[in-house]
């Protein structure tokens, strides 16, 4: 069945459908989960958390064709929430709570490439990074960035290309 119809069973309050359209892109949100959350479980969890935010909240979407990008959009905006109520928790806690965590086995971990970018990645700052992660390895379009990210589509372009200049300049790859 096609996403719009999904979307217009969804938004009458039908779970199939909106379960349906969350499985057709179950492993590009669960990656996109992983990125920002770092570990299966929290992944998992942010997951569920959309689900049922989707659930109540689909009514309020007006453009059926941009189901994906809204929902990808409350997904990062849960990592979001969920990472800054982590980072005040480990102000408050014994950061040992945290640091024991133990990751299983992981069908979807990232590849070596990938763990070398993120690497790469932390020599830009947080903005930077979180763009050029969202294009390169999540091959979101600047527009569906701009709206996760809350900024201008020429704030991402620029976000972008400062990013990837500072990255060839860091690393000496940058042409002469």
């Amino acid at each position: 069945m096609n996403v719009k119809k999904l979307v217009h069973k969804a938004k009458k309050q039908n779970k199939k459908a909106l379960l349906q359209l969350v499985m057709q892109q179950k492993d590009d949100y669960y990656r996109l989960a992983y990125s920002y959350m770092k570990n299966p479980h929290d992944a998992m969890d942010v997951m569920e958390e959309m689900i049922i935010i989707l659930y109540e909240k689909i009514e309020q979407l007006e453009n059926i064709e941009s189901f994906y990008s809204w929902s990808k959009t409350i997904l990062v905006n849960i990592c979001k929430r969920k990472l800054k109520k982590q980072q005040k928790e480990l102000l408050v806690d014994d950061i040992e709570i945290h640091s024991n965590t133990t990751q299983t086995t992981d069908p979807y971990k990232y590849k070596a490439e990938t763990m070398d970018i993120e690497q790469l990645l932390t020599s830009l700052n947080p903005n930077q990074a979180e763009t050029i992660k969202l294009k390169y390895l999540h091959d979101l379009d600047n527009a569906t960035i701009a709206k996760i990210t809350n900024v201008s589509v020429g704030t991402v372009k620029s976000r972008i290309h400062n990013g990837l200049n500072l990255l060839k300049w860091s690393y000496g790859r940058q042409d002469k």
